[in-house]
């Protein structure tokens, strides 16, 4: 009986001992505080990846109720849009740049955006290598997602017996209130509109450029419309006879049956390539990319071709249907004398606030 006790007694011992030994580190290892990852423990599971993107954007609203839900419905990453014109976007990452509550700027510019490069971070989309040699991201962090020629869109049931084939037309007295302009200041496409002009009638003298602005701001009235949307919104809407946008923009509200009309200027056109850029220190930086690279995806730039009439820059999506080739227009480039981006800002407000 008293071997038959000790034997289990020194069992229960063994046991206990090997259960202690399986919970105490090996010897020199230290046990891992709370909250921290040893080698070879499981990382934190893909779920609890962030599932959200913030995007500042001056795009369409047709453009975007494509965009956004397939991105969304191919990514499972739910997107927050804030819309604004260009300019104003600008300013606000500027402001957040401290902290920054965007992840991405998309709708800029080329001619916009290249002097504020230092508030977006570098990054080159895998899909770059299709993309055409002019629409290359050459500065590393400026994605060109579509190419944009610059339009005037003119209501035809306003505009009566009024020819408008060119800049020129603009200055018709007749159509005095009647023009729709973004303001440069809070608009890309109110800049490169300045920008075109500039090139155009000033590419041998640039005062002969402004004293074309000149004319044009006479004619407006003191109207400026804020936002790059509202311009074809009042042409279609009859709030306007004309108004200066871009292709895209213009496309939109004739797809939505609008009785209104794309004219390209007989003075020249700049096709201004639409970007897309991560902004510095975006807060859900592995989505951003994902946006990026979305946009410059054959898939996507072969369905807002089809879609929306849009030109990829992708060098393997045929132009859209219904768009004039582009070898039918004009094309201008931005002038020197134009391309400084603050410089022509100031002397449009001072050429604005003097009429």
């Amino acid at each position: 009986m008293k071997k038959t006790f000790v034997f289990l007694l020194a069992a229960c011992l063994l046991l206990v001992s090997a259960a202690c030994s399986n919970t105490t580190p090996a010897k020199n290892e230290e046990a891992a505080p709370s909250g921290t990852e040893t080698q070879g423990q499981a990382k934190e599971p893909e779920s609890n990846a962030s599932k959200s993107l913030v995007v500042y954007t001056a795009a369409a609203q047709d453009v975007m109720n494509i965009v956004i839900p397939e991105f969304e419905a191919q990514t499972g990453i739910k997107v927050e849009i804030v819309s604004a014109g260009t300019g104003e976007l600008i300013k606000r990452i500027e402001a957040e740049k401290a902290k920054p509550l965007g992840d991405i700027e998309w709708g800029g510019t080329v001619a916009i955006i290249s002097p504020k490069q230092e508030l977006f971070e570098p990054y080159l989309s895998p899909n770059e290598s299709a993309i055409i040699d002019s629409a290359k991201n050459a500065e590393g962090m400026m994605t060109r997602n579509n190419i944009i020629p610059m339009v005037l869109l003119v209501n035809k049931n306003l505009i009566g017996d009024i020819r408008i084939e060119s800049y020129a037309d603009l200055l018709n007295p007749k159509l005095k209130g009647k023009i729709a302009m973004n303001d440069p200041s809070k608009s890309a496409t109110g800049l490169a509109h300045v920008q075109n002009m500039l090139s155009t009638f000033g590419v041998e003298d640039v005062n002969k450029g402004w004293d074309f602005v000149k004319d044009l701001v006479g004619n407006l009235d003191g109207k400026l419309v804020a936002s790059s949307s509202a311009v074809p919104k009042g042409v279609a809407d009859g709030e306007y006879a004309v108004g200066l946008t871009h292709e895209e923009l213009a496309s939109a509200v004739i797809r939505d049956g609008y009785p209104v009309e794309v004219v390209y200027m007989k003075e020249g056109v700049i096709i201004s390539p639409g970007t897309v850029q991560i902004i510095k220190g975006a807060k859900n930086m592995e989505n951003a990319k994902k946006f990026v690279d979305f946009l410059v995806s054959k898939e996507l730039q072969t369905l807002t071709a089809t879609k929306l009439n849009m030109r990829a820059t992708r060098s393997d999506v045929p132009a859209p249907d219904g768009l004039k080739d582009i070898s039918e227009i004009k094309i201008v480039n931005l002038s020197e004398a134009s391309s400084d981006n603050q410089a022509v800002l100031d002397k449009f407000r001072d050429t604005f606030t003097s009429n």
